[in-house]
């Protein structure tokens, strides 16, 4: 069971299809894209009946914020490599920690209890979290997404989401990344992530293109535009 610990500084940007394509071609100069391309990333959110993670995380001041989710790169077979992530965030640093285990194992560990045999300190962490929250599957979430690498810095990378997408019904990663559009159309989100700051190269191409940072959740939009209404009825009721 492969481990990897991420630690990093995170800041998203929502772009119009006419930004984009200009900072795409400004950016080949500096940045180089990774191998796979454009491809397809599905993260199944986990939180309690009450959505207690996602309400924590957007109370203000929010100084910790934390998320647990079970991610594919692609619609995954049963025996696909998938990864379970614990990604927290303090005081403006993002920490994630995550196993890479079998969907099938993933399914039954995550819905079912069944713990894999293998275990690790990483393990321990996200089987402690979902013990003490008692989380379930909420909603899925999807997005196309094209990955850019720094040429003198390979940890200075940027990402763009396209047609992200989410469903809350059919909780099942295997069964393909059908959804409900988040974003407008023409739009994109773009996530830059450093170790550092960022280069002054890029920081001065963002104030020429007048592109400015926003918060932006995928998860946290999810719940505000379609579920807390749900859950206002449900309460009504």
């Amino acid at each position: 069971m492969a481990q990897q610990v991420f630690e990093r500084q995170e800041k998203k940007y929502v772009l119009t299809k006419t930004q984009y394509l200009t900072l795409e071609k400004v950016l080949e100069e500096y940045m180089n894209k990774d191998d796979y391309g454009l491809h397809c990333i599905n993260s199944l959110y986990f939180d309690t009946d009450d959505f207690k993670l996602i309400r924590a995380s957007q109370s203000k001041p929010s100084v910790y914020k934390e998320k647990l989710r079970l991610r594919s790169y692609g619609t995954p077979t049963q025996d696909a490599a998938v990864y379970i992530e614990l990604k927290k965030k303090y005081k403006g640093t993002t920490f994630k920690r995550r196993i890479q285990i079998k969907y099938k194992e993933a399914w039954q560990y995550l819905n079912y209890g069944i713990k894999p045999r293998e275990k690790s300190q990483v393990f321990n962490e996200i089987d402690y979290f979902i013990y003490s929250y008692h989380t379930r599957p909420k909603v899925l979430i999807m997005y196309d997404r094209i990955a850019l690498f720094g040429k003198e810095d390979k940890e200075f990378r940027i990402t763009f989401d396209f047609n992200v997408r989410f469903r809350d019904y059919n909780l099942d990663i295997s069964k393909g990344s059908y959804g409900t559009p988040i974003l407008k159309e023409d739009t994109c989100l773009m996530e830059v992530k450093t170790l550092k700051s960022m280069p002054c190269w890029f920081c001065s191409i963002l104030s020429d293109l007048e592109i400015y940072p926003r918060s932006f959740s995928k998860y946290g939009n999810v719940y505000n535009d379609y579920l807390l209404n749900q859950e206002e009825l449900r309460y009504a009721e």
